[in-house]
């Protein structure tokens, strides 16, 4: 049984206390949280502490606050050499305050409140200083039924940019796409089977096998013509910078 402290009340921290609280092999010992209502409804009042004196002692100590705070959050801890981890995709393990053993657990995921969550098909990547630590991360991970990966802090921002293009950045079209069926008052929702499927695609192919339209084939015609259909100076730019980057991966045959 791993004992388990979660320090934050947000998103992550949230799925987390409720992914922990459904394992039979961990216990959640306690959560710290400023504001002790925000997560009142997901456990016992008695588990919750605002006083960092208060802390109990746990195997680890997963903090799942902002990026910003991860720093100040883990110098305020009252004791030194317990194992403690932070959940960001871009922060360096040695952002932890260095009187405690540090280490990572980072859910690959995105993650919305209030939304159900299944940790069995989010991937979780893990680093710690010791070998120790890390089977502990492990436990951990499979505790939760997660596929995890030994992932070094310069990988895991390099992982993070790339889960930004493929995740925040392909929201974003989503938007664009609305916003243009909005003004042309067309159904956004026609175009959802469309977004289903290029996202299944890429479970079989590469995302480079699975590109289509007319950036890829080349179709100058068809481009001039939406491009003079956006009236948005954005959209357009977007749409210019997407072609040539399509069009630079699929180089058109003599």
């Amino acid at each position: 049984m791993i004992k388990v402290t979660v320090i934050g009340s947000g998103n992550v921290a949230q799925h987390l206390i409720q992914a922990f609280k459904n394992s039979n092999e961990i216990e959640l010992s306690q959560v710290f949280s400023r504001e002790i209502e925000t997560i009142s409804h997901l456990l016992d009042r008695s588990k919750i502490t605002n006083d960092w004196q208060a802390l109990s002692k746990s195997d680890i100590y997963v903090i799942a606050v902002s990026d910003s705070a991860i720093a100040e959050v883990s110098s305020k801890l009252p004791f030194k050499n317990r194992f403690v981890v932070h959940t960001s995709g871009s922060v360096p393990l040695e952002e932890l305050d260095s009187k405690n053993r540090r280490g990572v657990f980072y859910p690959l995921q995105t993650f919305t409140k209030n939304k159900e969550v299944d940790f069995s098909i989010i991937p979780t990547c893990l680093e710690s200083e010791f070998d120790d630590d890390y089977t502990i991360l492990e436990d951990l991970a499979e505790a939760i039924k997660s596929k995890h990966y030994l992932i070094s802090s310069s990988q895991r921002k390099s992982l993070h940019v790339a889960a930004v293009f493929v995740n925040n950045f392909t929201n974003h079209m989503y938007q664009i796409g609305k916003d243009i069926c909005g003004e042309h008052q067309l159904p956004f929702e026609i175009l959802k089977p469309l977004i289903a499927e290029t996202a299944n695609k890429v479970q079989s192919l590469s995302p480079l096998e699975a590109q289509t339209g007319p950036a890829k084939r080349h179709d100058q015609n068809t481009i001039d013509a939406h491009l003079a259909l956006l009236t948005d100076i954005n959209q357009k730019e977007i749409y210019k910078i997407l072609t040539q980057s399509i069009q630079h991966s699929h180089v058109k045959k003599l």
